[in-house]
């Protein structure tokens, strides 16, 4: 099943629906919020068992008729970098070396990044304060439907409700300067996380699988209408749940829990795309492009980029003189 959160109207009036294949909303009564359904236990079968009820009742709106929300309000989100191709042209962009270092391979990396930044399918992205070099990152998301801790790759796939599509806005000259620190990325990937335009069930997406268990999925990246990237979401090194599996080592995940599977390669992002050519073709994002992320099986998610606000100026680090009591 395909889920959406959605408005109707009344900006305030907030509902989830299973979204029919042709585009029609059903509705699921008393439910405002995918996220706190999903809380409310019961993993994936009491989630098509609620979607089974919904489309038991007359159907409501068309999906062109409402505004689409970011089908989840996550707790938490875990970006991966799971793709070599990726890895590879980014780190000549921002770090200006080659190569994808031997530590890379040892375990699936990741950050945490901003979940009050979420926005959704259509939503304006403002430009980070400060930043004159803004790029998308075509990602898949997997969403965390039951709470678990040291799981094994095996038991992370009943712990996965299902995916969507992501892009982690990034402001790349602010990236560049803050990892100089050895922390980050930080303020530039503050900003925007983009998800939707829906939550696809994770059963739905059983028939990509491949042999290895990764989804065989083709991803597309336009950018007002061009295709700049496309590749596929096989490509990357580790699979879902073993990604789940890495972020519940010592911990837990959590119903809610978003999983970046990290930018695919070829055209993924503009970064990689200026490592490979030496230089900013296409050129950074700007106020009025639109960028249009496709994923087979999941859906389309488009949103235009729009000015954003000064940096509210701060003073330099102090020079202290280390007295001591």
């Amino acid at each position: 099943m395909r889920f959406a959160t959605c408005a109707h109207e009344d900006p305030a009036d907030i509902c989830v629906a299973v979204v029919k294949d042709e585009g029609t909303l059903h509705p699921l009564p008393g439910a405002a919020s995918l996220t706190e359904l999903l809380r409310s236990g019961g993993g994936l079968p009491a989630l098509l068992d609620a979607g089974a009820s919904a489309l038991d009742q007359p159907p409501g709106p068309h999906v062109s008729e409402v505004r689409l929300l970011p089908p989840i309000q996550p707790s938490s989100v875990r970006d991966f970098v799971t793709f070599e191709e990726h890895v590879e042209g980014v780190r000549r962009s921002v770090d200006g070396v080659s190569g994808v270092p031997e530590q890379w391979y040892a375990a699936p990396a990741f950050y945490f990044t901003n979940p009050h930044a979420i926005h959704g399918h259509g939503d304006a992205i403002p430009m980070p304060p400060g930043s004159a070099v803004l790029d998308y990152e075509l990602e898949v998301a997997a969403v965390i439907g039951r709470e678990g801790h040291d799981l094994t790759p095996e038991e992370a796939r009943d712990h996965i409700i299902g995916y969507t599509v992501l892009n982690d806005w990034s402001a790349r000259d602010l990236q560049s300067a803050e990892m100089k620190v050895g922390l980050g990325p930080c303020k530039g990937k503050d900003t925007a996380t983009t998800l939707g335009p829906y939550l696809v069930t994770a059963d739905e997406l059983d028939p990509y699988r491949d042999g290895d268990g990764f989804l065989r999925l083709a991803l597309t990246a336009r950018i007002n209408g061009q295709v700049v990237g496309a590749d596929l979401l096989s490509n990357m090194s580790w699979t879902f749940e073993e990604m789940v599996a890495y972020a519940s080592r010592g911990t837990r995940v959590v119903p809610g829990d978003i999983l970046g599977s990290g930018t695919c390669g070829n055209g993924g992002c503009l970064a990689e795309l200026w490592g490979l050519r030496g230089e900013q073709t296409p050129p950074p994002l700007k106020p009025g492009d639109t960028v249009t992320l496709t994923v087979e099986g999941i859906g389309t998610l488009t949103n235009t980029v729009a000015p954003g606000a000064a940096p509210v100026p701060l003073p330099t680090g102090r020079r202290r003189s280390r007295e001591r009591p």
